[in-house]
């Protein structure tokens, strides 16, 4: 059965996952806001999440988003954002957050959630990707 931080961690994949489908799709474009998708995602899972560390997890990627995707462009050169599968952004867009802003989680423990959500959710590939993004930006 997963922790209820690595389904908190889904949740907000899930979300941040949809925000961005959402936006690159101006048809079909979502009124609803992060923290009321996060709020239907988290009521959607199952087993016992740790609400507190999602909404909190959310809130700190939505005010630090710039910084996020810069160091992401910056340890992956040869994959611009556009070019990332949606799903593996949005775990990188985690994974970064907490290397970068969030102190209480040790790097390799940051580090293996994101990498086995990238293989649960991802696509083939999206481990090992996930692996060497967030190793450079550990190390740098």
């Amino acid at each position: 059965m997963a922790s209820r931080r690595r389904l908190a961690r889904i949740a907000v994949m899930q979300t941040l996952f949809e925000q961005d489908f959402h936006n690159g799709h101006p048809s079909e474009s979502s009124s609803e806001a992060p923290e009321a998708i996060l709020t239907r995602n988290l009521t959607e899972a199952e087993g016992d999440v740790d609400r507190e560390f999602a909404a909190s997890l959310l809130q700190g990627i939505e005010e630090r988003a710039g910084d996020i995707r810069e160091a992401m462009r910056s340890h992956a050169p040869q994959w611009p954002l556009e070019r990332m599968d949606r799903m593996t952004r949005s775990i990188l867009m985690i994974g970064t957050y907490e290397l970068l802003h969030s102190g209480d989680v040790p790097p390799a423990v940051v580090m293996n959630e994101a990498i086995d959500i990238a293989k649960e959710f991802g696509g083939e590939e999206s481990g090992k990707f996930v692996n060497g993004v967030l190793n450079a930006i550990a190390h740098d």
